[in-house]
């Protein structure tokens, strides 16, 4: 007798951006940001209370108990903006969706919170993350960094409410 087990979900998770997890992805971002441009910044530099909620959340997304394999948050810049920052997908789990899932979710998370946009960051040679953004809806603007190199860097913003309808999403307090 054979017995059909379920296939193991992803969830996605809220926790400290300081928790080892978090920190192990954001090092690997890091690492794969200096291998493609030379230089980046620093997630060690980030204090972690600046994705704590309520202006504020990193999530962890996990494939049933395994490890995390995938990251991202959002950070208050000012009342009236937040920040997507350190999104990252291990290369393992690539082309699954992660990325949209873990947007999304923070996308969802900031509403109703008083931000009227959002602003992210990524490199030219990140296509995929791109490509992303721009089909959720993120349009190109100037950089909001000081001294961000526009042939390295581009800069991204999307309207608060343009934000996208919740996707069905597990592990996250409601």
């Amino acid at each position: 007798m054979t017995l059909l087990q379920a296939a193991p979900q992803w969830t996605l998770t809220a926790v400290s951006y300081g928790t080892a997890d978090a920190r192990t992805l954001t090092r690997a971002l890091h690492q794969e940001q200096m291998a493609t441009y030379g230089s980046a910044d620093d997630p060690e530099a980030t204090d972690s209370a600046e994705f704590d909620a309520p202006n504020g959340q990193f999530l962890l997304a996990r494939l049933g108990d395994g490890p995390a394999l995938a990251c991202g948050g959002w950070r208050a810049l000012s009342p009236s903006t937040a920040e997507i920052k350190r999104m990252y997908v291990a290369p393992a789990a690539r082309g699954q969706g992660l990325g949209r899932r873990i947007l999304a979710a923070l996308e969802q998370d900031l509403l109703g919170r008083g931000h009227t946009e959002v602003l992210l960051e990524t490199g030219v040679h990140n296509t995929a993350a791109l490509a992303l953004y721009t089909a959720c809806g993120y349009e190109p603007v100037r950089s909001y960094v000081p001294g961000r190199n526009p042939d390295i860097n581009r800069a991204l913003k999307k309207a608060v409410l343009q934000l996208v309808a919740p996707h069905r999403l597990t592990g996250l307090p409601t």
